[in-house]
C-alpha cells in the first residue's frame, strides 16, 4: 500500500481535500482544447492581417478577400451537417445517447457557421449585385437548409422524454440531411445568379491566396472542433441533471 504523503490537515469546517497526489492527466482534454483554440485565433488574426495586404481581384476589388472566410464557414457548415448525419443514423442503429449528443452538438455548431455564411454572402452579394438577396437556387436552398437545422433544435426542446427526443430528432436530422447535396450542387444543376466555384468549377487562386485560404480553411476547422468540443461537454451535464431530476420526481 503507498502511504499517504499529504500534509497534515487541520479539523475545520474546510471540505476534506482530494486525493493526494492528484491523478494525472485529468486537464489534459481541457489543455488541448485551449491549444487548439488559441491556434486557431492566432492563426485567423494572422491572416486577416496577411490577406489585407494581398493585391485586389481585378474584377471585383478588395470585396472578393470575403472569399477566405466565405467558403471554409461553409465548408464546416457542410462537415457539420454530415457528421450530424451521421451521428444520427449511428443512435438509430444503435441506441447510443453519445451519438444523439454528438448529432445535437455538431448540429449547433454547423447552424452558427451557416448564419455566417449567409451574412458573409449577403454582403457580398450587396457590394457585387447591389442586392442583399435573391431567391435563386443557391441561395433559395441554403436558407432551407438553416431552417430545417433551425427546426431540428427546436424539435428537440419541444419533447421531454429522452429516447423520443433523440429517435425523432435523428430521423428529422436525417430527412433534413437531404437538402446539403441540393445546397452544394444547385450552382451545378441549375443557372443561378451565385458565381460558379472557384476551385471546381475551371477557376483558380494564385499560389499565395491558395496557401492562405488553405490555412483559414484549417483554422476554422479547428474552431469548429473546439466548439464542439465544449458542446459536448455541455450536453453531458445537462443528461446529468435531466438524470438527477427525474431521478428526484421518482422518489
Amino acid at each position: 500500500m503507498v502511504k499517504d504523503e499529504r500534509p497534515a490537515v487541520g479539523t475545520g469546517l474546510s471540505p476534506a481535500p482530494g486525493p493526494w497526489p492528484p491523478a494525472p492527466g485529468v486537464n489534459m482534454r481541457d489543455k488541448i482544447l485551449y491549444a487548439l483554440g488559441i491556434g486557431a485565433i492566432a492563426i485567423l488574426v494572422w491572416n486577416i492581417n496577411t490577406i489585407a495586404r494581398l493585391p485586389e481581384e481585378t474584377q471585383q476589388g478588395v470585396t472578393f478577400k470575403i472569399i477566405f472566410f466565405h467558403v471554409p464557414m461553409w465548408a464546416c457548415a457542410m462537415t457539420a451537417a454530415c457528421t450530424a448525419f451521421l451521428a444520427s443514423v449511428g443512435f438509430l442503429v444503435t441506441k447510443n445517447f453519445k451519438f444523439d449528443a454528438t448529432a445535437v452538438a455538431v448540429t449547433e455548431v454547423g447552424l452558427a457557421f451557416t448564419s455566417a455564411g449567409l451574412i458573409t454572402g449577403s454582403i457580398w452579394g450587396r457590394e457585387i449585385w447591389g442586392i442583399w438577396w435573391t431567391w435563386d437556387a443557391r441561395l433559395t436552398s441554403a436558407l432551407v437548409c438553416w431552417l430545417l437545422y433551425a427546426g431540428y433544435l427546436m424539435l428537440r426542446k419541444a419533447i421531454e422524454d429522452p429516447t423520443q427526443r433523440a429517435t425523432f430528432s435523428a430521423v428529422f436530422s436525417i430527412f433534413a440531411f437531404i437538402d446539403v447535396p441540393i445546397v452544394v450542387f444547385s450552382i451545378k444543376w441549375w443557372r443561378t445568379q451565385h458565381p460558379q466555384p472557384v476551385f471546381w468549377g475551371g477557376g483558380s487562386f494564385p499560389p499565395d491566396w491558395n496557401f492562405h485560404f488553405m490555412w483559414n480553411m484549417f483554422a476554422m476547422l479547428m474552431l469548429g472542433v473546439v466548439m464542439v468540443a465544449v458542446r459536448l461537454r455541455l450536453e453531458d451535464a445537462q443528461r446529468e441533471i435531466d438524470s438527477l431530476r427525474r431521478t428526484a420526481h421518482a422518489l
